[in-house]
């Protein structure tokens, strides 16, 4: 590579003093959200645990930072036909926000699929000033569709995180992170979807706190960050698990990649059970509401306990957008994932008392069945049940599937079986 190809990647990158500009921009429109000590995860860590509270913003995430950035950037005469974006959630509550605030029209497309409760966030926020236009299935479909609505209509799109405004306006919150913590930050965990928030973050942090270990971290269903720098390339994921949606993208953007690679000390996944369960300890011990996304930097404490001991650590509580209806899913995944709740098709013999042999024998003074199906078949000598059974505690699976084999009670476990389960949760 020549001088002049390493300089003009080079100027792709995004500084500190960009990052300073869009902090002037953001003056009087975003929140400059809290970094407080938790006394429970600092104990527990035996670290001092900083939390970034961005899921107490505006728009309850970062990502109205990276959308205002971009948008105020822009010229007058790029604005006369408004702007588009496409999203699933954040950035389009971050783009209305910025609409309604500078009175121009923005068209967001949205996935059929999206739940109401975003819609009407997205409403709220925009009110007259934006037009939502809900097409196709997934993120992507609605991607391409505004895509083609900018192409077609001459209007500005604004990425949700592969434009250096964008990286800049996110990299904000590294920014207030360093002006308000009174001592050196050893340790930074940034949550990763599309790359916006690391990108802009560790871009500041690199420059202004050189010395402090920057870890991204990506739901384990989705690494598409992770297996891209592994790579040394962008990487598209075939599949991914969709259920931290805030971080669940398919491809990384091209700058946020170049940049992540060259900042990033590290990246870690974390499985999605283990994201469930850190929503409900935050809800239970903080008093806090967070989505998927925003739970991802703490549950990945978990798997650095060993290298974080004595540092001080900031995690970025990336946003608070949660679905209350997605609470039952929430709770179902954390007892799987703590190894507290498992399912059995169980072979009953067709005979009376089968059913109460099992409750009094096979099952534990403190274990609880809650979930049961099954149907009576006359012509069969053994009729199948799916058999749901909560554990107060993870010790006692091994006893229960002995009880189970001394009784004769023939079982298949299907915990380890996705496409039975999933019917299920």
């Amino acid at each position: 590579m020549s001088e002049e190809e390493v300089e003009v990647e080079k100027a792709t990158l995004v500084s500190a003093e960009e990052v300073r500009i869009a902090a002037a921009r953001l003056q009087n429109v975003v929140n400059h959200t809290p970094l407080l000590r938790s006394i429970n995860l600092s104990e527990k860590y035996q670290a001092n645990i900083y939390l970034k509270r961005e899921d107490l913003q505006v728009v309850r995430s970062y990502k109205l930072r990276g959308a205002y950035n971009k948008i105020r950037s822009l010229a007058p005469e790029q604005l006369i036909n408004g702007i588009v974006c496409a999203s699933a959630g954040n950035h389009a509550q971050g783009v209305a926000y910025s609409c309604h605030k500078m009175g121009i029209k923005g068209h967001i497309f949205m996935p059929v699929t999206t739940p109401q409760q975003k819609l009407k966030q997205v409403q709220l926020f925009g009110k007259e000033h934006v037009e939502i236009v809900l097409t196709g299935d997934t993120f992507d479909d609605s991607y391409l569709q505004a895509l083609e609505f900018s192409n077609k209509n001459n209007t500005v799109f604004i990425h949700p995180f592969d434009d250096p405004q964008v990286i800049a306006g996110q990299g904000t919150v590294g920014l207030e992170i360093l002006e308000t913590i009174n001592e050196p930050v050893d340790v930074l965990l940034l949550p990763i979807g599309g790359g916006g928030l690391a990108a802009g973050v560790s871009s500041y942090f690199r420059e202004v706190s050189p010395k402090t270990t920057l870890i991204g971290i990506e739901p384990e269903g989705a690494p598409a960050m992770q297996k891209s720098i592994e790579a040394g390339k962008k990487i598209t994921l075939e599949h991914i698990d969709k259920f931290v949606d805030g971080a669940a993208v398919k491809a990384v953007g091209d700058l946020t990649l170049q940049i992540c690679q060259e900042n990033l000390d590290e990246v870690i996944t974390v499985p999605e059970g283990k994201v469930c369960s850190t929503i409900l300890q935050l809800y239970n011990e903080e008093a806090m509401v967070v989505e998927p996304a925003g739970a991802l930097s703490i549950a990945a404490l978990d798997f650095l306990q060993e290298q974080i001991i004595g540092k001080t650590v900031v995690c970025i509580v990336s946003g608070g957008n949660n679905d209350i209806t997605r609470t039952e899913e929430i709770k179902e995944r954390s007892l799987l994932y703590e190894g507290l709740k498992h399912y059995f098709i169980v072979n009953f013999p067709q005979r009376a008392g089968a059913l109460k042999e099992f409750v009094n024998y096979i099952l534990g003074p403190t274990d609880d069945i809650t979930h049961f199906e099954y149907t009576k078949k006359n012509s069969r000598e053994k009729g199948p049940a799916l058999v749901g059974i909560e554990l107060k505690n993870r010790t006692d699976f091994d006893a229960l599937v002995q009880r189970m084999a001394e009784r004769n009670f023939n079982c298949e476990y299907i915990n380890n079986r996705p496409e039975f389960y999933h019917f299920i949760i």
